[in-house]
């Protein structure tokens, strides 16, 4: 449903002085012709916010004529750019797509221009408080100030606003290229054998009878993990792993020169020290040696789980000689799940169906925290296949927030799974928070890998509408870009855990009861492959981090040579750095983030001890970790949850079993 002039018109008379602002728990849609004189609109009335605060006289400088005038441009801002941002990467209009990508590119643009003014950095450098919250709010307003060059000479200033606005349109062109793909590769029946019956029911063909595969993620399993033929595996592997293609490469060897550059203006050698001194990590050096250590716990691991898939390439084939490739592990590694562990992905997906299961992880949530979900039909939504729901405090009643489910594939959609962060709460200003749960599963049920992943991402989205923070920049997922995983990692427990699943029959009483014993087979072979994945994923990040290095690097040749070294080695003809949208969309220089959250993941994870269910400890997170947000530092946060120094025990214990 899209919202016409005439509502949007309403919106902003009733909620001025915001552009945009919406209705308890509602996302504007407005049409590709209406965001152009939106988007102008709310730019021009976050000058005027800052023109107000510029003129502010220094003895008139305190919390409310600052703090919270800044607040209210940040929430002007987000209620543009947050329905902005998510329509540009969902909606299934692609001249909606394109409108929201050019204004998008305007409201990336204007902090750059208002976070290099003096006159506006004096204001905030002249607040004096005491109040905690008010003194974090104010460093990170400083400190992005820092990042965005105040203090440089006027010609390096000019120079790193140019570099951020060119890095905004290449991430975004980066996405468009991902996003937009729609190569469909043609198999013959014969050469799809072993796949299931229901990926071809309903699939298009082509010309000459043969089944029609895109690059989603649904398609991939279905191929990947169940085709026998290992030239079917090889062709859809090798073009999934191009995606993006030689023109994304180019934006991103475009990207980490301007990055190095950038870094230096400010001062440093490389843009890893640059960007890691204000994340928890600290510095370069201390990501380095994370991983260095990761790569030493895992290594062994990594190297017998590969040889385990090659013997058993070898048995399946009859060839003694056979070489273990990457279009073989995830085939391999569900052959050796249901022969050693009886795990057929198939038969997870039975026993997940999609709405009963949506139904529990959101029964299990309010168990925890003391919450209720409603469905809200009311809510306009940008595709029929979305769901928005209300979120309550289970206690008082009182409302909290709405979040949005956009669970399917679909053509122009983004490829990922993702939480869109669209509404941050406010208390000082009076505002709900609202998320987006975006992403590309199966219309017919859950399997293992989905499963976790549904929780990961709710686990952001809890994070997002549970908050409840004074200001807008602090709230829910605004956390150091290394924290930002830990309560998503964390909720991937209670994907399957007795305690948690014992709560199915509630909300599904009609429902193919739990299946004890594949939930124990299940976690068994969660330990088959964790040094593979974990392996891997020190490879993302170790080659992240070659990128942004003092020295300028080919992307593509830096990814070549570590992957070559890898126990697999590198496929030539592969183009993975194109597709891998992290580190051109907000990880650069921080994908170790994943397993540095992790390990304070799995240490919070443990304060549940024994019955994750514990709706105490899940009361005490969500007003120490959730509500909090970016309120304080997340050391503190977690430090103040354990009733103690974090410890890394946990998160090595899970890699390699002791």
């Amino acid at each position: 449903m899209k919202l016409h002039t005439t509502v949007l018109a309403a919106f902003a008379a009733c909620f001025l002085p915001h552009a945009l602002a919406a209705p308890r728990g509602v996302i504007a849609q407005p049409t590709a012709a209406e965001i152009p004189q939106l988007c102008d609109k709310s730019i021009a009335q976050a000058r005027q916010r800052v023109d107000k605060i510029k003129a502010l006289p220094l003895r008139r400088v305190n919390v409310k004529t600052v703090l919270h005038a800044w607040n209210e441009l940040d929430m002007g801002l987000q209620d543009i750019g947050g329905p902005i941002g998510l329509l540009s990467e969902t909606s299934p209009d692609p001249e909606v797509r394109k409108a929201a990508e050019a204004c998008d590119l305007l409201l990336s643009a204007l902090p750059n221009e208002y976070l290099q003014s003096e006159a506006l950095f004096r204001r905030v450098h002249t607040l004096r408080t005491t109040d905690p919250i008010d003194t974090m709010a104010r460093q990170s307003i400083l400190d992005d100030f820092e990042e965005r060059g105040v203090s440089l000479p006027a010609a390096k200033r000019e120079r790193a606003k140019a570099i951020f606005e060119r890095l905004d349109k290449l991430s975004q062109d980066f996405s468009r290229n991902v996003r937009d793909v729609t190569t469909k590769l043609a198999f013959s029946e014969a050469a799809l054998q072993g796949v299931q019956p229901g990926a071809l029911s309903n699939r298009a063909r082509d010309g000459e009878g043969n089944y029609l595969f895109g690059l989603d993620y649904p398609e991939y399993e279905a191929i990947m993990g169940n085709v026998q033929v290992e030239s079917t595996r090889k062709a859809y592997w090798s073009a999934f792993q191009s995606r993006g293609g030689q023109s994304n490469l180019a934006l991103l060897q475009e990207a980490v020169g301007l990055r190095l550059e950038l870094a230096q203006l400010m001062g440093d050698t490389s843009f890893a020290d640059w960007t890691i001194k204000r994340k928890m990590a600290g510095s370069a050096a201390a990501v380095t040696r994370f991983l260095d250590e990761v790569q030493g716990k895992v290594e062994a691991l990594e190297r017998k789980e590969l040889d385990a898939l090659r013997a058993e390439k070898v048995a399946f084939t009859a060839d003694k000689d056979a070489t273990l490739k990457r279009w073989d592990v995830l085939f391999y590694q569900q052959r050796l799940k249901k022969q050693r562990y009886s795990v057929d992905q198939n038969a997870v997906r039975m026993q997940f169906p999609t709405d009963p299961t949506i139904d529990w992880m959101m029964q299990v949530t309010s168990t925890l925290y003391g919450v209720q979900f409603k469905p809200n039909k009311a809510l306009p939504v940008w595709q029929a296949d979305v769901r928005g729901y209300d979120v309550f405090d289970s206690a008082s009643g009182k409302y909290l927030s709405s979040f949005y489910l956009d669970l399917f594939p679909r053509d122009g959609k983004y490829k990922h799974a993702a939480a869109f962060p669209v509404r941050g709460v406010s208390l000082a200003g009076g505002r709900t928070p609202v998320s987006v749960l975006v992403t590309n599963f199966s219309r017919d049920g859950f399997d293992q890998n989905e499963l976790e992943t549904l929780f990961h991402e709710f686990g952001h989205i809890m994070h997002g509408v549970l908050s409840r923070t004074r200001y807008v920049l602090n709230a829910g997922t605004g956390v150091k870009r290394d924290f930002v995983e830990a309560p998503s990692q964390m909720y991937e427990e209670w994907s399957r855990r007795p305690e948690s699943l014992a709560l199915f029959a509630q909300v599904c009483p009609n429902c193919k009861p739990i299946d004890a014993k594949l939930i124990e087979r299940m976690n068994a072979s969660r330990a088959f492959g964790k040094g593979i994945l974990c392996g891997r994923q020190r490879l993302y990040a170790a080659w992240d981090m070659a990128l942004h290095t003092p020295v300028l690097v080919d992307p593509m040749q830096t990814w070549i040579e570590l992957e070559g070294k890898t126990p697999l080695g590198y496929e030539a003809g592969t183009l993975v750095p194109a597709a891998f949208g992290h580190v051109m969309g907000g990880y650069q220089a921080g994908y170790y983030g994943y397993m540095w959250s992790e390990v304070l993941a799995l240490d919070m994870r443990s304060a549940y001890g024994a019955n994750v269910m514990d709706p105490q400890v899940g009361r005490r997170y969500r007003t120490l970790i959730l509500e909090r947000g970016g309120e304080r530092a997340p050391s503190e946060l977690v430090e103040a949850f354990l009733q103690r120094k974090p410890s890394p025990d946990a998160f090595f214990k899970e890699i390699t079993g002791h």
